[in-house]
């Protein structure tokens, strides 16, 4: 049966979205509720389109990367007096200074453009009148401890290795252990990366123990040094041996990374109690216990690895000098080689380091910035091993303590483990 017709005109939408008055006419039968439901969906869509700018808004994209590698940044800011560009994309810029100062044309749209930068990823904030702020055009961030920048990537080059290609993926866990050593914290969260196939195959993998530096947590690695994304694109080359990594949270006293754990939406800080006192180093047992009783793994030490950056490069040292039997790759990343004289753990070193030297491994690989300030203590470190006649692998880079030459050293670590 077929009822009258009827006519109604929807509400009005002011001038920031449609602005324009939509008629419909609805035949009223059976199916009514059918045609009412599309009616509704077409005003919330209305909605949602005026959110990401609506008719009479000035329509910005930022960064835009030209074929040449040109990035052109844009902030839609008609008031402010001064704009300037800043953070570590300034090292791919090629001036001088913290900051680069950005033009205001007529639209009121601040621009710069850069000349073709070489590829990797950068990050980068604006400072509006003296204010810094996230770029609204640009959805895609990293937290760094407290700070949040936003991040884009240059490609044709290393910058490849940190984007998502068409090839085969491994999956990203974050789950929880129990870690009955460490009193302070007996239930805490990990993250783990298993290669393609883990799932669907039936064989075990080696496993690397990833740590991060001083302000970290569990979730550093895997998303400001792009862990995932560099496995997935050396395994799926051939130049790595497919693996699992184990990334941790070196802050004992941490369940979980800020807004992650109990303690709620929490501000991230930069120091903790016992990131260094030892506590760390005597419980990272347990998780090499969950891990080998939940994943299929190799439990041995020739398939064992362990590597961090600063305080993680700290922690490596003396987790794999503590074990001396436990891994046969060992990886320093621009180390927090730091004296902790007055602590017993950390003192008189040398006999473990000869344990571990006579015991054997295939790979201690020490990478460090020029302009880091730790470099020293890295200078005083390997002297301590040539004087024991300790073999390892030097790697020199340009820079300093940076995620820059963290992820580059992933990228030429991990190809030399496993094999």
């Amino acid at each position: 049966m077929v009822y009258p017709i009827f006519g109604f005109r929807t509400f009005e939408v002011s001038e920031n979205g449609f602005g324009v008055c939509i008629n419909f006419l609805i035949i009223i039968h059976m199916k009514k509720h059918f045609l009412f439901s599309i009616s509704f969906l077409m005003c919330l869509t209305g909605f949602a389109q005026q959110e990401l700018g609506g008719r009479g808004q000035v329509q910005v994209n930022s960064p835009v990367i030209d074929f040449d590698s040109r990035v052109t940044f844009n902030l839609l800011a008609p008031n402010a007096q001064s704009v300037s560009l800043t953070g570590d994309v300034m090292r791919g810029l090629g001036v001088e200074g913290r900051s680069v100062d950005m033009v205001k044309g007529e639209n009121g749209i601040w621009s710069y453009t850069s000349n073709p930068m070489p590829s990797d990823l950068y990050t980068y904030s604006f400072m509006v009148d003296g204010l810094r702020t996230l770029d609204p055009n640009n959805v895609y961030t990293n937290r760094d401890v407290s700070t949040v920048t936003n991040m884009f990537i240059v490609g044709n080059g290393i910058g490849d290795l940190y984007s998502v290609n068409k090839a085969p993926h491994g999956t990203v866990i974050k789950t929880w252990y129990q870690s009955p050593t460490n009193t302070d914290a007996t239930v805490r969260r990990i993250t783990i990366y298993t290669p393609p196939g883990y799932e669907t195959g039936g064989q075990s993998y080696p496993v690397f123990y990833l740590l991060h530096g001083m302000g970290g947590d569990e979730e550093a690695w895997i998303t400001q040094g792009r862990t995932a994304q560099i496995l997935d694109n050396l395994i799926a080359q051939g130049l790595a041996t497919p693996m699992i990594v184990v990334m941790t949270n070196g802050n004992v006293e941490q369940e979980a990374a800020p807004g992650e754990s109990s303690l709620g939406l929490q501000r991230p800080v930069m120091t903790m109690p016992k990131m260094m006192d030892g506590t760390f180093e005597t419980t990272f047992p347990d998780i090499i216990k969950f891990v080998e009783s939940v994943f299929r793994v190799k439990a041995n030490k020739a398939d064992r690895a362990i590597a961090g950056l600063s305080m993680g490069g700290f922690h490596s040292l003396h987790i794999s000098r503590y074990y001396p039997n436990t891994f046969d790759y060992i990886g320093l990343f621009s180390a927090a080689l730091v004296d902790r004289g007055g602590n017993p753990f950390y003192e008189n070193i040398v006999p473990s380091l000869q344990t571990q030297n006579s015991n054997g491994y295939k790979l201690y690989w020490i990478a460090m910035g020029k302009t880091d300030g730790l470099y020293q203590s890295c200078v005083d470190f390997r002297k301590q091993l040539d004087d024991i006649g300790m073999k390892y692998i030097y790697r020199e880079s340009e820079g300093g303590h940076t995620w820059t030459n963290w992820r580059l050293y992933l990228t030429e670590f991990v190809p030399m483990l496993f094999k």
